[in-house]
């Protein structure tokens, strides 16, 4: 068939590349360049064992405290706060600890065969160098410490995720840059992370495209239906494409067109930043996450990448590069050594569900339409294993992985 990918992250080239696995034409939709909103500026993990909800016990707690720090680890920008304030309660109603085993569990699913998913793919598109499997390291001031979030990593651990407590003297071994800050840490060994995943996906979509994929360069506006059916594309110049099939894999500006063909989400951006040091001079081997300061700190082809935090603002509103600016301080204060003289930031809109699992599945209104997306701070996580599934309900075949949980129905 003839399918429609609206989307060039990496959830849309995924999907793409599972699609021409099983021999459909696919043509992309996406007004940007592939791989150049949040599939640039995550933090890159490849992830097994981040199966935990954004949404977790006991948040409520905090979540005032935060809001009065216009640069704390999530803030919502007061004008937009009608807008979101119900979208925050619905996710404080899902982080029970009964809801957040049960979204866990669904997420551990999607997660577990991150790898067994991607190496078809990145070995099709030569692309196996920017992608390694190094491990996580999740660090902590003191063991004592990290006892507060033993709830989560127990979890974690109950759902089959590897993860070995590891004392001061061999995290110092084997990450010398954290000598002074951080004297426990818990290694997830079967973790990975990509160097690079802009180029991740620009090698992704480059292999679609040499394998005879189309590339359209506009704004998905709506669409031709006939019969329950899409029929054709309709795009921001005036043109319609006829096709097959239509996957709406567009991220944050997803939720538009899943209402036109029936399907009401509840989804909403959380605005992400990173600062990445060009200049770092520290030699980390794993990804790291500074659980205490919410900081994921990853070495990347182009630098040390420093990324966290949650703005709620809608998509239009401009950034607070402060937020990164932030980030970098936090940085300079668990190195600080760290070279910071060249450094560059970002923005960029992150698709989320109040209960932190992702739509997988058709639409209301047309039996040739699926919706992939609401990945949240996840998506190059659980990419791969998004576009075989969606591959598996285009072809009609029983998914490998239980998506009644990703159910677009269930809101």
């Amino acid at each position: 068939m003839h399918i429609a990918v609206i989307g060039t992250g990496i959830v849309g080239t995924c999907t793409a590349a599972w699609l021409q696995r099983d021999g459909h034409q696919i043509t992309f939709f996406d007004p940007r360049e592939p791989g150049e909103a949040c599939s640039f500026g995550n933090a890159g993990s490849l992830s097994p064992s981040a199966c935990l909800p954004v949404g977790m016990p006991g948040m409520w707690k905090r979540v005032p405290r935060w809001l009065l720090d216009p640069l704390g680890p999530l803030t919502v920008r007061w004008a937009y706060a009608p807008a979101v304030v119900p979208w925050l309660l619905s996710m404080l109603r899902h982080s029970t600890r009964e809801e957040v085993t049960r979204i866990a569990t669904a997420l551990r699913s999607l997660l577990e065969p991150i790898f067994d998913c991607y190496d078809p793919l990145i070995g099709d598109a030569g692309a196996t160098h920017l992608v390694r499997r190094s491990g996580c390291l999740y660090v902590y001031s003191s063991r004592e410490t990290a006892a507060q979030w033993a709830w989560g990593m127990n979890l974690r651990r109950s759902l089959g995720v590897n993860m070995i407590d590891i004392g001061q003297e061999e995290l110092e071994s084997l990450e010398p840059d954290l000598k002074g800050k951080f004297r426990f840490g818990i290694l997830a060994p079967e973790n990975g992370s990509t160097s690079d995943p802009s180029a991740l996906v620009k090698a992704l979509h480059a292999h679609s495209v040499a394998r005879g994929a189309r590339s359209v360069r506009q704004a998905v506006t709506g669409f031709e239906q006939q019969g329950g059916q899409v029929t054709g594309v309709k795009t921001a110049d005036g043109q319609a494409t006829p096709v097959d099939g239509v996957v709406i894999a567009a991220g944050a500006w997803s939720g538009q067109l899943a209402a036109v063909l029936g399907t009401r989400v509840p989804l909403e951006t959380q605005r992400g930043y990173h600062v990445t040091v060009r200049s770092s001079n520290l030699q980390l081997k794993h990804t790291v996450m500074a659980v205490e300061h919410n900081l994921m700190v990853n070495p990347m082809a182009m630098g040390l990448r420093l990324a966290g935090t949650v703005e709620f603002a809608g998509l239009k509103a401009p950034p607070n590069y402060d937020r990164a600016q932030r980030l970098l301080r936090q940085g300079q204060d668990l190195f600080p050594h760290l070279d910071t003289s060249d450094t560059t930031q970002w923005m960029g809109h992150r698709p989320c569900m109040p209960d932190s699992l992702p739509v997988i599945g058709r639409t209301r209104r047309a039996d040739n339409a699926w919706l992939a997306f609401g990945h949240g701070h996840m998506g190059m996580c659980m990419g791969a294993t998004t576009g075989r599934e969606v591959a598996h309900l285009v072809a009609g075949r029983q998914p490998q992985v239980d998506l009644k949980p990703f159910s677009p129905e269930r809101f």
